[in-house]
């Protein structure tokens, strides 16, 4: 079965986004078009045979928490093992230490193949690739040498250790202590829960990244430091040692992604866990958003990933099922004639192509981060700070919308199915479920929108808004000079514009003191933001599609961008007309009054 589609992930990749510019950097030398199209195969091949045939397994068949380790799907154990063969985890790391130097754009690319095959499997290697890459940042030459090349292969396990019981998202109130030992090193205790990928029997060791305070630290978040804290100590030649006292309490039972495991950990309860610092003490939480940041854009990748298999599901279903017939131009159907496919129903062509339109919209977006990240890497001076900033004002959106709009389009895809799209019997279900976590995952929604408004949107004197608004402008200057698309183009200024209105609106209440004001529709107006962005990617990708010589690819493609113009961009005006109400009504509602 079909769930995503290479055609439009190449387009993408070499027409919109400029995968060939990017491979004339020095720093990707090592990369050609051909060698990349290998690597899409290879991974394409991967995700067929290995991970895709086992996602509805890994869902009947879960995690579980026996004699205190938790058991995972038996296919993990071949799956984690060629992944690290095939360097999947090193693909972005630097050459000198042992990484493949891939470009952000295709690495993205491959993990998004692997999430719309089979979402419960990259969590695995995503979160030990990016606590290496922290280790690789911030730590010592000795942290390095001991933990990361066994990470990079997969041999052991990789976590990131931030929430707790009594503070959930508020790592100010995190209380985990490190009591500092003659040896330089430090004694943790406390407890984290929400812990994916954190034990399994096929890791022999797994390296928590682990945020706490040492004793006598400020409180908040400026008395946070970062440690690395083995499940089991190291030996001189590279070995696994002694245990280190990191226990796992238990495996969070969840409503989807059931073959990811999520644990409860506790350090240093039955032992002593020994714990080595990274960085300055008192740091840690700015070396952790390195993390951070990257799992956030991999969480919006990962829904994208999963809102593209719901479609192909329901769109393959659409093609197949009959029912109903045609209406007629008198208004009257013929019950004499043959039932007609499902898909020649407006009403259902309406819902494929709500999901084609957010689905195409959100793989764009996550390209287009990876694009300026790799813009990062291979720029100096003013440029590179450019595209940190246009990274930065676009890593809680690639989150954010991903989650939400994802999350409505694989709901339209079981609508698509009708009954059948609550049954069991079809993997719609399913996707549902997987898809309902990644709004909460690294920040919730409510998380990601005060971040954007309250810090993005006007750090730096507004800075990244104004970059990112010349990006747009560009394409629309652009689109304005083709009479396919004039049309959009207009729309797009036009909503642009709506943004500048809100902020115009609310940043009085914000010089005034009134933050609570500023911030209480955060999250309209991240829903308004974002679709403006997404309206930007599609127009992109009309600019790129009026090219193409494949007349059925060029005419999908203007058809989505159409659908999503006339019916998500004629939102932003009900969007703007909310956030610059003079209602109060989320302030004044008082506890009582529920």
């Amino acid at each position: 079965m079909k769930y995503y589609d290479p055609q439009t992930l190449a387009f993408l990749l070499s027409e919109v986004h400029h995968l060939d510019e990017l491979l004339q950097a020095e720093r990707y030398k090592a990369y050609d078009k051909a060698s990349i199209d290998l690597l899409l195969d290879a991974v394409k091949d991967f995700s067929d045979t290995a991970l895709f045939p086992y996602i509805q397994e890994m869902d009947e068949k879960p995690c579980v928490f026996k004699g205190g380790k938790v058991i995972v799907h038996e296919q993990f154990g071949p799956i984690l093992k060629k992944a690290g063969e095939m360097g999947l985890v090193a693909a972005a790391m630097n050459e000198e230490d042992n990484g493949l130097q891939m470009p952000m754009l295709v690495v993205n690319a491959l993990y998004f193949i692997m999430e719309a095959a089979n979402n419960h499997v990259t969590g695995y290697l995503g979160l030990t690739s990016g606590a290496a890459n922290v280790i690789l940042t911030f730590g010592t030459e000795e942290l390095k040498q001991k933990y990361v090349p066994k990470m990079l292969t997969m041999e052991w396990g990789g976590t990131m250790c931030l929430t707790e019981p009594q503070a959930g998202s508020s790592l100010s109130d995190i209380t985990s202590l490190a009591k500092p030992l003659d040896n330089d090193t430090f004694s943790i205790k406390g407890q984290k829960i929400f812990i994916s990928a954190s034990d399994h029997q096929f890791s022999d060791n797994f390296i928590h990244l682990v945020l706490a305070r040492i004793e006598g630290a400020p409180a908040g978040t400026k008395g946070i430091s970062l440690f690395v804290v083995p499940q089991y100590h190291v030996n001189e030649d590279g070995s696994k040692g002694d245990y280190n006292h990191v226990d796992v309490v238990g495996e969070f039972v969840k409503l989807g992604q059931r073959g990811y495991c999520t644990n409860h950990l506790a350090f240093g309860d039955s032992g002593e866990s020994i714990g080595y610092l990274i960085g300055e003490a008192n740091q840690g939480l700015s070396y952790m958003f390195q993390l951070m940041n990257e799992a956030r854009v991999a969480t919006g990748r990962m829904g994208t990933g999963i809102a593209s298999a719901a479609y192909y599901a329901s769109l393959q279903y659409a093609k197949e099922r009959p029912q109903g017939r045609k209406l007629q131009s008198s208004g009257k159907k013929d019950p004499s004639a043959e039932q007609t496919l499902i898909i020649n129903h407006p009403d259902v062509k309406r819902m494929l192509l709500h999901q084609k339109a957010i689905v195409e919209g959100c793989l764009s977006l996550i390209l287009q981060c990876s694009y300026y990240l790799d813009k990062h890497a291979t720029s100096i001076g003013e440029e590179k700070n450019k595209y940190q900033q246009l990274t930065e004002i676009l890593n809680p959106i690639a989150k954010t919308y991903p989650s939400e709009a994802g999350k409505n389009a694989v709901d339209t895809g079981l609508q698509v199915l009708g009954g059948y799209g609550y049954m069991m019997d079809f993997i719609s279900q399913q996707y549902l479920r997987d898809i309902r976590i990644i709004s909460i995952y690294e920040g919730t929604t409510g998380i990601q929108s005060l971040d954007l408004l309250g810090r993005k949107v006007t750090m730096n004197n507004g800075a990244a808004l104004q970059l990112l608004a010349k990006e747009i402008e560009i394409t629309i200057t652009s689109a304005l000079g083709h009479e396919e698309l004039k049309n959009y183009a207009v729309t797009l200024g036009e909503s642009s514009k709506l943004i500048q209105s809100c902020l115009g609106h609310l940043v009085p209440f914000a010089m005034q003191g009134n933050h609570e004001k500023y911030l209480a529709d955060a999250t309209i107006f991240m829903d308004l933001f974002s679709t403006v962005v997404i309206g930007w990617q599609w127009l992109k990708i009309g600019l790129a599609t009026l090219d193409q010589t494949d007349e059925k690819f060029k005419a999908g493609k203007l058809h989505a961008l159409d659908y999503f113009y006339k019916y998500e961009m004629s939102r932003c005006k009900g969007l703007q007309k909310t956030i610059c109400s003079d209602s109060d009504v989320t302030i004044n509602m008082n506890e009582e009054m529920f």
